[in-house]
């Protein structure tokens, strides 16, 4: 990550800032968290400059292109360019298969869909300025689930998103490779976000994992920083299983 500028979308807490902890320790020379909350974004960002860390923050909702945009854009005017895009933002409300809503499904659709794609459309759009064939032009990584993969109680409406997002991410590799932006997703099993915790399904989680346990959430960011940084040349369109040995696709 030497001398790179990163936009963390969802770095405000749990892995997204896990990974932007990760990346100013490898070398990263700003990074910038976009979240919806003002107060979490500010408390990050302070967690993080305490180690003497550049960190800049945009307050966004993502589910609208207008708004997704101008705190990508605001970030890259202040950085000059950005080199990776990391993907976090995420909501997970459990409900049994047959009491999901309306409200339910344009909620997830809206964060984990739209929000996702809104982001990747003004990185791609930023990006594009930098084209410099063969070397890499810039890099995006997004969070998934091994959710989309294998049905969970309750879950089958975060799952279907996380699905859609990996659809999401062959479909902007091919068609960025030209550009030679690099789109990639990382799909963890459960991990031990202080969200996660208070839902009380991480026993269930650890039972189930061959390695006994979930995973912290810096296992997780070690293969998102991979994917973002100058050592990933060539992988694109590739979907990583970081499982502990749960799920093997």
């Amino acid at each position: 990550m030497q001398d790179s500028s990163v936009v963390i979308v969802g770095g405000a807490s749990g892995l997204g800032l896990a990974t932007a902890q990760l990346m100013l320790e490898r070398g990263a020379r700003q990074v910038g968290l976009i979240g919806r909350n003002q107060q979490r974004l500010g408390d990050a960002a302070a967690e993080l400059r305490a180690g003497g860390h550049d960190v800049a923050v945009a307050a966004a909702d993502i589910s609208t292109a207008a708004s997704a945009h101008a705190a990508f854009d605001t970030l890259a005017a202040g950085f000059g360019r950005v080199h990776a895009m990391v993907n976090c933002a995420a909501i997970f409300p459990r409900r049994p298969l047959l009491e999901i809503s309306d409200d339910d499904w344009d909620l997830e659709n809206a964060i984990n869909i739209k929000g996702t794609y809104h982001m990747m459309v003004a990185a791609v759009r930023h990006m594009r300025q930098f084209v410099d064939a063969p070397a890499v032009t810039g890099r995006i990584v997004n969070v998934t689930s091994v959710d989309a993969f294998k049905a969970h109680p309750q879950n089958a409406h975060y799952a279907a998103t996380k699905a859609a997002v990996v659809s999401l991410t062959k479909s902007f590799a091919q068609e960025c490779a030209a550009d030679q932006i690099l789109v990639n997703s990382v799909a963890p099993a459960g991990f031990a976000t202080d969200r996660a915790k208070s839902l009380g399904f991480l026993p269930e989680v650890a039972k189930a994992n061959p390695l006994g346990r979930a995973a912290e959430p810096s296992e997780i960011a070690e293969w998102i920083v991979m994917l973002a940084s100058s050592r990933n040349t060539y992988a694109t369109g590739e979907n990583v299983v970081v499982s502990g040995g749960y799920i093997y696709v």
